[in-house]
């Protein structure tokens, strides 16, 4: 059986290194494997609806290889830490 990643258990910091993981079928699935540094988080009140204080973090996130900053912003369970050499 694969090792299915999981989101860190606290929040991403600023300048984290995150790996995103969605779904191919996810509408923004197209992202899926982008290697990422979290450049700003947005939260808002979804965590408080869900009970689930992670679900409230938005990441702004830019391409490690491209340096150019995604159109999307992805929630904390989107999102995996990436290994030290990606």
């Amino acid at each position: 059986m694969e090792d299915i990643p999981q989101p860190a258990t606290d929040p991403y910091a600023l300048g984290d290194r995150v790996r995103v993981y969605l779904s191919e079928s996810d509408t923004d699935g197209t992202y899926h494997g982008l290697v990422c540094e979290v450049i700003t988080d947005e939260p808002d009140d979804l965590g408080t609806e869900t009970g689930r204080p992670l679900d409230s973090h938005r990441y702004e996130l830019r391409r490690v290889d491209t340096d150019t900053t995604l159109p999307v912003r992805f929630r904390h369970r989107d999102l995996v830490p990436a290994a030290e050499d990606e």
